[in-house]
């Protein structure tokens, strides 16, 4: 996994859960609806990140700064910023990768990538409260209502190395504040959202 540390979510967004099990209670049913209610206007979203990542091995915290883009349905544009260079944009399945270290752009096919896959999934499912695919992919539980905050463990493949994702909204649940990926080997990574701008005219060649 350590070789995807300058991605986002390192592996906070993709799988699906159904209407059986942990995640069909009432209190989830309940909160997922306010949460797409709230979210049901928005057509594009922009916002800057802080991403911390712990590794187990080692005491430091490295930390990367960036922002992401997002319009409905499925267009996202991922991009660190700090300390390096650094991202991803998808327009549907298909996508274009950059980092400044190798100073290379190059398209890339989603279903031929399972960790970009991971990440785009989650980002756009979250942005555009597509909460049916994220109960197929995960058990979620309510840690908390006000503000909403979640427990998402994984079902399907992701579960091979990530024990948890606890998913933060901002108050009132328009959109996401926090992300924490918890893996099984002990590593974490957060990541914070900063001056979250919902349907704000995106720059044309943000896709």
């Amino acid at each position: 996994m350590r070789r995807f540390l300058w991605l986002p979510l390192l592996l906070c967004l993709a799988a699906p859960l159904g209407a059986s099990g942990p995640s069909a209670t009432p209190e989830v049913d309940a909160v997922l609806t306010h949460l797409r209610q709230m979210s049901s206007g928005l057509q594009t979203l922009q916002s800057d990140f802080v991403q911390e990542k712990h590794l187990s091995v080692f005491q430091e915290v490295l930390t990367s700064r960036g922002r992401f883009l997002f319009a409905r349905p499925d267009k996202l544009r991922w991009e660190l910023t700090e300390p390096v260079a650094a991202g991803f944009v998808l327009s549907g399945d298909q996508g274009r990768r950059w980092h400044a270290r190798s100073g290379r752009s190059e398209p890339f096919d989603l279903e031929r990538e399972p960790v970009m896959k991971l990440v785009a999934e989650q980002l756009i499912a979250w942005a555009g409260a597509d909460f049916q695919r994220l109960r197929q992919q995960y058990r979620i539980q309510v840690v908390t209502a006000e503000p909403v905050v979640l427990r998402l463990e994984p079902k399907g493949a992701a579960a091979g190395f990530l024990d948890h994702l606890r998913v933060a909204f901002a108050p009132g649940g328009r959109h996401v504040a926090a992300v924490e990926i918890h893996e099984k080997d002990g590593d974490s990574t957060r990541i914070r959202f900063e001056n979250g701008r919902i349907n704000a005219l995106l720059p044309e060649d943000a896709f």
